[in-house]
């Protein structure tokens, strides 16, 4: 067999002909240049570089375009916290959808340090002592216990604004009135509240939010958080926007719940996808842009891409893109 057979033709029915470059990495290099160098270095760092191209253009189109942004409890839990609530001040997007531990977690931050440890702790030492770890980062049971000071009081006077309304508050509106409260300029409810950017829950009654409303509801049974009174003002978002974009960090509900909705329009113009998650075991988490076109979810013509990465390596350098 000649040389010719072997390889056949030039190129591949996938092939966009940009040529591999290498990194030109120099001192003081900027997170821009890094992302348009990685337009063409390949591999993940390639995706990473299309996301930062999507973003260039949603922004683009702004006044058009409704954002949604939605994560995952742990990244809060990390670094990210900041860069959301910078994201929330500056109004780059119009809704976030996130668990209900993204909230508990950024207004604990608000009075208490989180600490860096590893992934290989002696747990039960660390639980012996009241130390609670997400991957690498140290959570103390003493800010639960002032989260649980804070969040009875506040829980009072939700109840009595229930009682005023005559109706059960919804997720954003309670995340709201929360907000309202934290005093702290790094949190993202805080200025999620102060501008107005509705944060949708769909999970309120997990973690420590919720064990703290059962513990409210032993005594006030009336007292509840209606989840069903999201939807209203989500669909309204999603309805009324020309162009709807997400950027979609990690999976749960959270994820599931903003491609969901989007459905009522027949998908997303825009999605960004950054997570870790396979999708061979056919979870929503690891499910790939590709899969909710299927569905509708995300339109046939879509700009869109998955970053197989940890979003709290690949999203600071993105959110560069966001905040210029």
């Amino acid at each position: 067999m000649g040389k010719k057979n072997i390889f056949g033709k030039k190129g591949g029915r996938n092939s966009s002909g940009k040529k591999i470059s290498g990194f030109n990495i120099k001192g003081g290099i900027s997170a821009q240049e890094i992302l348009l160098q990685m337009q063409s270095a390949g591999l993940q760092a390639s995706q990473a570089g299309k996301a930062a191209q999507i973003i260039e253009e949603i922004y683009k189109s702004r006044k058009d375009t409704k954002i949604f942004l939605t994560f995952t409890t742990n990244l809060v839990t990390s670094g990210l916290r900041e860069v959301f609530a910078k994201i929330c001040k500056e109004r780059k997007v119009d809704a976030i959808i996130t668990a209900i531990g993204s909230v508990e977690e950024d207004v604990m931050k608000s009075f208490s340090s989180f600490s860096l440890a590893s992934f290989e702790e002696d747990d039960i030492k660390l639980h012996k002592a009241g130390r609670n770890r997400v991957g690498n980062i140290i959570i103390e049971n003493e800010s639960y216990v002032k989260l649980e000071k804070l969040l009875q009081p506040f829980f009072a006077k939700e109840h009595e604004k229930q009682k005023r309304m005559g109706r059960m508050l919804g997720p954003h509106e309670i995340i709201h009135d929360l907000g309202a409260e934290i005093k702290d300029e790094n949190s993202f409810v805080y200025w999620a509240a102060k501008n107005n950017i509705p944060v949708f829950c769909p999970a309120v009654c997990d973690g420590a939010f919720g064990l703290q409303l059962y513990f409210y509801k032993q005594s006030k049974k009336d007292f509840g958080i209606d989840a069903s009174a999201d939807l209203l003002p989500l669909g309204r978002i999603v309805l009324d926007a020309k162009k709807t974009a997400g950027i979609i960090l990690g999976g749960g509900v959270a994820k599931h719940h903003a491609i969901g909705a989007n459905l009522l329009r027949e998908g997303f113009d825009y999605a960004i996808y950054v997570s870790t998650g396979t999708p061979y075991d056919g979870s929503l988490s690891g499910a790939r842009t590709s899969e909710a076109v299927s569905w509708g979810k995300i339109k046939e013509g879509a700009k869109a891409v998955h970053v197989e990465a940890d979003a709290s390596i690949i999203f600071p350098l993105l959110a560069t893109k966001i905040l210029k």
